[in-house]
């Protein structure tokens, strides 16, 4: 408490001092300074006028900058015996959390100060989530992947991103797992205006379903049993920054309205709540559900789906942009040779060739991990395909054509056997429509009309 009248202080110490460990007086804003330095106050009573005969609380606005200065989270609650509207709204404006007029009445005083100091511990819980959210979003240094890749499919990427990034749009990525999605989101949050604020990740995967509730919207101590305090969600930690919605498509279906709510009306109830919290954010989500699965009612809504996907980039899956492979590879080498302290090693170009050829399932994410294990167990000044253990995650695409397929019995009508290879094809790459049609020779457009027309 900061007032120049030793009675109003000696009385604001025994009313408060149930309330708090410690009541700190002051006669001068000067002397009471050097005590916000730290963690400073839960509350700050601040005199709005203290020279001799002053009314209009022009020293107390002073230092209610002075000490939001200090910390913007600061909560101030300013006391005057001129109380007056204008003033009121003037303090108000310039941060103050409240307004109390002299003689103040005891049970006012009390219920000003216990609101003051909720907030701020409030505050307090908001700094500590967005710290915990961005240590637990933020990659370990130096493990991040970069985007890497000059194919037209990587361009197209880079260009939805310099034009998405600055915008306030919402994203969505689609892609398989591996491909990058998170790095995508992140490229899209540095060229953001809230590139200076939080970025806040949340794995829907891998949250349990009866804490989706909580993890997203937070909650009140007490709404449920193990509710022992409050708790802010991740939208809420990531107020004024963005926030990634990875593996959106694990949304359970009855959470979906309230997703939708709180973005179009920008706040949220957490559980157990009575009162709704603003927000501002920027959503970018990402799944690797397929178009058409996205589009079934039955698994995400349509409204919400609207909502998320302003701006929609698809990335590629790394066995549609093999010339990529080897800058890939050269980066992951370097990086982990480096690491490890091994020797640099060659990379003979018929190994190369492999790695191109290979499928990669898992993608980017499956490379990173074959070049770190060749770099581990390499035993030559000369990589092999054996160091990278392809065949631990899938199986290669075959380099050798299938024998040439024909009619049974005989039978050389040329739309039955053209729709016994496309049917062949089909089902050695589990209808995966990209490989069977790079097998077939064909676009995925005129695959798709072959299908059609043969009724597979």
């Amino acid at each position: 408490m900061i007032d120049d009248d030793p009675d109003i202080l000696l009385s604001a110490r025994l009313l408060l001092r149930d309330l708090f460990h410690e009541v700190a007086t002051f006669q001068s804003p000067d002397e009471a300074m050097p005590s916000l330095d730290g963690e400073g106050a839960d509350v700050v009573l601040l005199d709005a006028n203290f020279g001799r005969g002053a009314t209009n609380a022009a020293e107390g606005f002073h230092w209610l900058g002075e000490i939001l200065k200090k910390d913007s989270q600061n909560v101030v609650v300013m006391i005057t015996a001129h109380g007056g509207v204008n003033i009121a709204v003037e303090a108000m404006k310039r941060g103050a959390t409240d307004f109390v007029s002299k003689p103040w009445a005891n049970e006012r005083l009390l219920a000003t100060v216990r609101t003051a100091a909720a907030l701020r511990s409030s505050r307090q819980a908001a700094v500590r989530e967005r710290k915990r959210a961005v240590a637990i979003a933020a990659p370990a240094s130096g493990a991040e992947t970069p985007l890497l890749g000059t194919s037209a499919a990587m361009r197209r990427v880079y260009s939805l991103i310099e034009r998405a990034g600055p915008t306030e749009a919402n994203v969505l990525i689609l892609g398989e797992n591996g491909t990058g999605k998170e790095l995508v989101a992140r490229a899209l949050h540095r060229r953001s205006r809230r590139a200076d604020n939080v970025m806040v990740s949340v794995d829907l995967g891998a949250v349990a379903e009866n804490l989706f509730d909580s993890e997203l919207f937070g909650h009140v101590k007490g709404a449920f049993t193990d509710a022992r305090g409050d708790r802010i969600g991740r939208l809420q930690a990531a107020d004024g920054g963005t926030l990634f919605l990875d593996e959106v498509g694990n949304l359970p279906l009855y959470l979906q309205p309230k997703m939708l709510t709180a973005l179009e009306q920008r706040q949220i109830v957490p559980v157990g709540a009575n009162r709704s919290v603003p927000i501002d954010v920027r959503v970018i989500a990402a799944t690797n559900l397929s178009p058409e699965r996205l589009g079934d009612e039955s698994l995400f809504r349509p409204d919400l789906l609207f909502r998320l996907n302003t701006v929609e980039i698809e990335l590629p899956p790394l066995r549609e942009r093999r010339e990529d492979v080897p800058l890939l590879i050269e980066h992951f080498v370097g990086l982990y040779t480096k690491k490890y302290g091994k020797p640099e090693r060659t990379m003979p170009p018929g190994v190369m060739a492999a790695l191109q050829d290979y499928d990669w399932p898992g993608n980017v994410r499956a490379l990173r991990h074959a070049a770190e294990r060749a770099v581990i167990l390499a035993a030559d000044d000369r990589f092999t395909v054996d160091d990278f253990s392809l065949s631990r995650v899938g199986q290669p695409r075959a380099t050798t054509p299938p024998p040439p397929a024909t009619a049974g019995n005989g039978d050389l009508n040329l739309e039955r056997a053209e729709k016994q290879i496309v049917e062949q094809a089909l089902k050695k790459h589990a209808y995966n429509i990209s490989l069977a049609a790079a097998e077939l020779g064909l676009t995925r457009a005129s695959l798709y009309r072959r299908m059609d027309k043969h009724g597979l």
